[in-house]
């Protein structure tokens, strides 16, 4: 009996340490991978995922971001990406598939910002300006924030719908606090504010009245207008931290779609830390996204179909389904 209590203590001690060792392989399994993203800014505004960081939902998962400069428009920010200096970009649609067809394996996380009648990009001139609508566009001056982005290729599509050639009007690069400035000194005939511009746009009108030439919307419809964008390889080599990056700004648009009051006094106070003019704050008007911050397959085959118009891509080149994230492509744990 002695011999065989013996033997049994043994084999507890033995089953508890292979107990207590896989224990501790488990808890430490279980421990998020720290990663580190970097990312630039924009002017006069906060993107969904700085957004979740401020309001903390990327405590604990080992995903940590770092503000690494600004970006003066979205083709810049997919410079930096494919260049490796950052690990997100952020850029209008069309920007986003032109890089992709250009040989950049990029995968469009989550919808950036959105468009709809409450958040749109506005062409805007001087009130008692003779430009009332597309077609007065033609020849004129147009200010937008930069080239090969949103308002860039909305125009394009602006004038083609109203039967007109797609250069038909000459755009100029202002940056977006400066966009009040030269339409109000006549520098330029329109200046348009994005719909990430909304706190510029807002400070504008309150220094008196503009006219509204026309929205995005009324060329574009409901859409994302933009996406953050992340490198397939990154995905593939921290799948995990992709998702849950996903979801955690996913879930700040959201946040910001029930609660814009608590979302605006976030924005200030990041802005003020920023050294940027915090009052513009009380312009933001949301991001523009579905419920839930989805992005649908349109909000890419839309562009796709125009720039397969143009002859920018050819027919069938990219798919939608082949650019927007699915955590489904990739090996994510349950």
């Amino acid at each position: 009996m002695h011999i065989l209590r013996r033997s049994g203590g043994r084999a507890l001690a033995f089953t508890a340490s292979i107990f207590f060792a896989a224990s501790s392989h488990f808890a430490a399994a279980a421990e998020p991978e720290p990663v580190t993203i970097r990312f630039l800014a924009s002017q006069g505004g906060l993107a969904a995922h700085e957004l979740a960081d401020a309001l903390g939902y990327f405590n604990g998962t080992g995903i940590t971001l770092k503000n690494v400069g600004y970006a003066q428009g979205g083709p810049a920010s997919l410079f930096a990406l494919a260049s490796g200096d950052v690990e997100l970009g952020s850029a209008a649609t069309a920007a986003v598939l032109n890089s992709v067809a250009s040989g950049n394996d990029f995968v469009a996380a989550y919808a950036s910002n959105g468009i709809n009648k409450t958040t749109e990009s506005i062409f805007y001139t001087l009130e008692g300006s003779p430009i009332h609508s597309i077609k007065d566009l033609a020849g004129k001056t147009i200010a937008v924030n930069t080239l090969g982005a949103h308002l860039d290729y909305t125009v394009r599509e602006a004038l083609h719908s109203a039967g007109l050639p797609e250069n038909a009007a000459k755009l100029v690069v202002v940056p977006g606090p400066q966009l009040e400035q030269v339409l109000r000194s006549k520098q330029v005939d329109v200046s348009a504010f994005g719909y990430w511009q909304k706190t510029f746009e807002g400070a504008a009108l309150k220094n008196g009245p503009l006219q509204k030439v026309f929205g995005d919307t009324d060329v574009l419809g409901e859409i994302a207008g933009g996406f953050v964008v992340l490198r397939r390889d990154w995905i593939k080599e921290h799948p995990q931290a992709a998702k849950t990056f996903v979801e955690k700004s996913e879930a700040a648009l959201e946040y910001a779609r029930l609660y814009p009051e608590e979302t605006k006094a976030v924005i200030a106070k990041v802005l003020a830390s920023r050294g940027e003019n915090a009052d513009i704050a009380q312009y933001f008007t949301g991001y523009g996204v579905r419920e839930g911050g989805k992005a649908v397959t349109r909000d890419l085959q839309f562009w796709i179909d125009i720039l397969a118009r143009g002859g920018v891509l050819q027919p069938g080149q990219l798919k939608a389904e082949d650019i927007l994230y699915n955590p489904a492509n990739f090996a994510v744990a349950n």
